[in-house]
């Protein structure tokens, strides 16, 4: 399951190499913030920390009592791992009641994972019940030699490509069209064994980018 500088305001505007430009929606910081937190088990003492800012600053923040700077964002991206990106939007969708239950494809935002994976977060937020990405994995790429763990449930299926995927000691190769699902507590790993990019919809509960 990933950009460049801005004056400081009321919005923030930021450059990227596909747009010209966005904006940081003011109202939404926070719950960025907040969701991808939680998503990574953190407490807000312990995010506080990483940010080497206070508890009572960060819970601020979250509640959008007051608006980070660019400096207290790239600290707050690295400490949640994603690019400072993450966090800036497209100006208002042109229908408001859109900004929680649909995703426009050129509103996609990127996260990181690992090298030659790149996970587009379809889903509004990561405050819901359910994380919904699209990863794509180079050819070769890979989450890593050793398996990993985390809690909850996890499923996807394989939109373009194939995928080899290792769930405790079994080991699967799954193609387009194929899915899968699995408790999240059994070590995994997986990697794209073909020549061509593959494309995956992977779905977690709860989120936990």
């Amino acid at each position: 399951m990933v950009n460049k500088k801005t004056r400081l305001g009321s919005s923030l505007n930021i450059a990227t190499e596909s747009q010209p430009a966005i904006r940081a929606a003011d109202d939404r910081i926070g719950e960025d913030i907040r969701g991808l937190r939680k998503a990574k088990r953190l407490t807000l003492a312990e995010l506080a920390s990483r940010i080497n800012r206070s508890v009572a600053y960060l819970s601020k923040l979250e509640r959008n009592l007051t608006k980070p700077s660019i400096t207290e964002l790239k600290a707050l991206s690295v400490a949640l791992g994603v690019k400072i990106n993450f966090f800036f939007h497209e100006p208002e969708a042109r229908d408001p009641s859109e900004r929680r239950i649909v995703v426009r494809k050129a509103d996609r935002r990127r996260l990181n994972f690992a090298d030659g994976i790149t996970d587009y977060l379809l889903s509004p937020t990561l405050e819901g019940p359910l994380e919904v990405l699209l990863s794509v994995f180079e050819p070769g790429a890979t989450s890593g030699n050793d398996p990993y763990v985390h809690d909850g449930d996890e499923a996807g299926v394989v939109v373009s490509g194939s995928l080899e995927l290792w769930v405790g000691e079994d080991h699967f190769t799954v193609e387009a069209g194929d899915s899968f699902t699995f408790k999240s507590s059994l070590p995994h790993r997986y990697r794209n064994p073909g020549e061509v990019e593959t494309r995956v919809i992977w779905i977690l509960t709860p989120p936990s980018y």
